[in-house]
């Protein structure tokens, strides 16, 4: 990664937002992204997905039935990956993993390499060389869309999700894409990774963390 200084994000600068206001506004703005990329980078370490089958099953400790409804995603992933290809846009994610992994990044790390499978690109990179980024505090999660638009997603401590904070100033969602980008250039291939990492290990011990 270069060595570009971590930009500055203050809520005061953006848009409070509740879930379902977010959730709506992504929509809204995700369907008019033309001829552009968006990037997401994921920080936390565990996150109580809402409305996921699949995360259902890892919660109640059923790591088989868990992966087999990931498989039952395909379609809608192969769907997911059309569209943007038609409207040329192309979805980078930058997932940063601690050792030792979580019951919930072992689940993850096998839906991201799904999803690289139709079309999203995925990268990992470590915890460890983030140590200078993160002197002051953990990199915020946040996803940028189509380079206008930047949302800071925030969780309860238990990792339920709340909202977001909104920005749609285009030098500071310019600084933030920038520095992601040089994030997913610096990251490995979510493939290379799973393989090496992830491919091997057992089965979760428990349905809890």
């Amino acid at each position: 990664m270069r060595d570009r200084r971590t930009p500055e994000l203050r809520p005061e600068w953006g848009d409070r937002l509740v879930r379902e206001d977010y959730k709506r506004d992504f929509r809204e703005r995700d369907a008019q992204v033309r001829d552009a990329d968006s990037w997401k980078l994921e920080r936390l370490q565990y996150f109580e997905e809402q409305g996921s089958p699949s995360r259902e099953a890892l919660r109640r400790g059923d790591w088989e039935e868990s992966l087999r409804l990931l498989e039952e995603r395909r379609g809608s992933l192969l769907a997911i990956g059309r569209e943007d290809e038609e409207r040329r846009s192309v979805f980078h994610r930058v997932r940063v993993i601690e050792k030792p992994l979580t019951e919930y990044l072992q689940w993850e790390l096998h839906s991201l390499r799904m999803r690289a499978e139709y079309g999203e690109r995925v990268r990992i990179i470590r915890a460890d060389d983030l140590a200078g980024a993160e002197e002051f505090g953990r990199l915020p999660d946040l996803v940028v869309l189509g380079g206008r638009t930047l949302f800071q997603l925030l969780y309860a401590e238990t990792g339920i999700p709340i909202g977001a904070v909104r920005y749609t100033d285009r030098d500071l969602v310019e600084r933030w894409e920038n520095y992601i980008k040089d994030l997913y250039e610096a990251g490995e291939d979510v493939q290379a990774y799973f393989d090496r990492e992830v491919a091997h290990l057992p089965p979760p011990s428990t349905g809890t963390e």
